[in-house]
């Protein structure tokens, strides 16, 4: 018998729970109330596909000149990516340290932060750079708003988690040694949390950047405002220009950032 054989009937066998049957029931139900009650239809899909074929070819022959008119509008999309993150992650920071238990001991503190934080959190980013449009008006400060509340709720839970996983003992000696707790803070969680969170940051900036250019379409500044006017005028050329443009700024952060973070965490 082939070794490889051998190794699988040493595998432990698992019997087939009755509940197993049930959830697979309960998907099956849930995807064909879903298909009906939205009306999905893939072969609208495949009988507009010439359609869609159509704007993919001429996204496909980008129009370069519109490239001196995009490169600004893009440059002030990574501008509003990186002041709502500094923000963001400034704000989250604190809070973050506020709502660890390993901070802050009163239960009641942390749980009502915790609250407020969750209640963020389910915030979406299109709907904040909606709200902050309708408060602000159209232009890059609404997005810097929406993207400094996005980035919060990304840090905030990512940065908390990390600070209650700390090594407590170095914490522990400070205040056996008659530190108080900023002492406690600034020599014996700082030097353990500082890595987490630029790591953290750093992941909330590639997000930011992409976020930044579907908040625009909304009106919140940057190069999404005019990708939108691209599309409402058919000028599918321009619109392929701003996509190659986007894709490229992406591709290098994310891959920067993905190393610097690979760093930090060795």
């Amino acid at each position: 018998m082939p070794k490889l054989d051998q190794e699988m009937m040493k595998l432990p066998k698992k019997k087939f729970q009755f509940w197993n049957l049930v959830w697979l029931v309960v998907f099956i139900g849930g995807l064909v109330v879903s298909t009906l009650e939205t009306n999905t239809s893939l072969s609208s899909f495949f009988n507009n596909f010439g359609q869609f074929a159509e704007i993919f070819t001429q996204m496909a022959q980008p129009d370069w000149g519109y490239t001196s008119t995009a490169i600004p509008y893009l440059i002030e999309t990574i501008k509003m990516a990186v002041l709502g993150t500094v923000i963001g992650s400034a704000i989250a920071f604190v809070y973050s340290l506020l709502i660890a238990r390993n901070i802050i001991k009163n239960k009641y503190v942390t749980g009502v932060l915790r609250f407020v934080m969750n209640i963020i959190r389910t915030l979406p980013d299109l709907l904040l750079g909606a709200i902050f449009v309708a408060v602000v008006g159209i232009g890059p400060v609404a997005g810097i708003l929406a993207l400094s509340v996005f980035t919060f709720g990304v840090v905030v839970k990512l940065f908390y988690e990390a600070i209650e996983t700390i090594d407590s003992g170095p914490s522990e000696a400070v205040i056996a040694c008659g530190g108080n707790k900023l002492n406690m803070i600034s020599f014996a969680v700082m030097p353990q949390i500082l890595p987490y969170f630029i790591s953290y940051t750093l992941y909330a900036f590639e997000l930011n950047v992409r976020a930044s250019t579907v908040l625009g379409y909304i009106g919140a500044g940057g190069i999404g405002l005019y990708l939108k006017q691209t599309l409402d005028i058919f000028d599918y050329a321009k619109t392929g220009t701003i996509i190659i443009a986007v894709f490229v700024v992406v591709l290098i952060i994310d891959y920067v950032s993905s190393k610097a973070r690979e760093a930090l965490m060795k």
